[in-house]
């Protein structure tokens, strides 16, 4: 009866570290558009930039997926679009709002 308790205490502790992970979602779209981000892009169709479901499975099984992630989101490099012009990127300042906003691209 121990052994089955402990188990259980063990898949709740595990659940709620994975659900604190996750991304709020509510607050990514917030921020996506607060930072003019869904003028270029979307969750799952290509815009001026790409969609952010081709960017997470660009970068699914990369051990410095987040890290790369991040330094582009707070660097504001050049970036080329579809239609071969190019401009800024938006560089991102608060680091919250960028973790948030990694997390959430990574998970599409």
């Amino acid at each position: 009866m121990k052994t089955v308790s402990l188990l259980a205490a063990l898949a709740m502790f595990a659940f709620s570290m994975t659900a604190s992970a996750a991304a709020d979602a509510d607050a990514a779209t917030k921020a996506m558009k607060d930072n003019g981000c869904t003028k270029c892009h979307s969750v799952d169709k290509a815009k001026k930039g790409p969609a952010f479901k081709k960017v997470a499975a660009d970068m699914k099984g990369k051990a410095d997926a987040e890290a790369k992630l991040t330094t582009f989101l707070t660097t504001g490099p050049m970036v080329k679009m579809e239609d071969g012009t190019q401009e800024e990127h938006k560089a991102l300042k608060d680091p919250a709002v960028v973790k948030n906003l990694v997390q959430f691209i990574l998970a599409q």
